[in-house]
């Protein structure tokens, strides 16, 4: 035993989060250990970038269950027989029932393109290009059964430049996603960062306080 936590990965695609986080943990002081990658997807191609990089792979194909509770109570075996301790949502496009939700309850992540909460749902970039924000991001947060409403660990910012559209955002805004959730895991993971009373405690030393993000750049 290594005694880093356990970490499942659940996608639908490519994965692009996913290798961030093989990355990250990759390193022999990161206090994670990814021990599956699992998607709802026989074809998604981040089941075959996982197994390239060694990692144990299945697919739970949710057409294959009679109904959305058949497909998470086969998923939710999937994650117990690899001892799968915390799950971290990586482009996984099914919506969870509160079961499942309640089942992996403070140890399930996902992250959301967007400074939550504004712009909840999808097509995160276009709304806030709509909104006309100057400040844009991603959240990492911890699931509940309200969509994208779960206490927050951590936040990154970019701004939102003249003649942006919703695929330069998206660039800007990935880049940060592919930091920020493999930090926001290690907290976790690390017991630096732990849900309490639907409010996330950190631990002493967390973060800092100074500095802050403007933009446009004031002089």
């Amino acid at each position: 035993m290594s005694g880093r936590a356990r970490i499942g990965v659940l996608i639908s695609g490519r994965g692009s989060n996913m290798v961030s986080l093989i990355e990250a943990a990759q390193a022999p002081d990161y206090p994670a250990e990814i021990v599956l990658v699992a998607s709802n997807r026989p074809d998604a191609p981040g089941l075959a970038r996982a197994a390239a990089a060694g990692l144990a792979t299945e697919a739970v194909d949710h057409r294959a269950h009679p109904d959305r509770a058949a497909f998470e109570r086969a998923l939710d075996a999937a994650l117990r027989r690899h001892g799968v301790e915390f799950l971290v949502l990586a482009g996984f496009m099914r919506v969870l029932t509160p079961w499942f939700v309640e089942a992996w309850a403070g140890r399930m992540l996902n992250i959301h393109p967007s400074l939550l909460p504004l712009f909840r749902g999808t097509h995160t970039h276009a709304q806030a290009l709509a909104a006309g924000v100057r400040l844009h991001g991603c959240t990492v947060h911890f699931v509940v059964p309200e969509l994208d409403a779960g206490p927050i660990v951590a936040q990154a910012a970019v701004p939102v430049l003249p003649g942006d559209d919703e695929d330069s955002l998206s660039a800007r805004v990935l880049v940060q996603e592919h930091r920020l959730y493999p930090a926001a895991l290690a907290l976790v993971a690390s017991g630096r960062a732990r849900l309490e009373g639907g409010r996330v405690m950190f631990a002493e030393g967390c973060g800092t306080a100074d500095g802050a993000l403007v933009a446009p750049a004031l002089p």
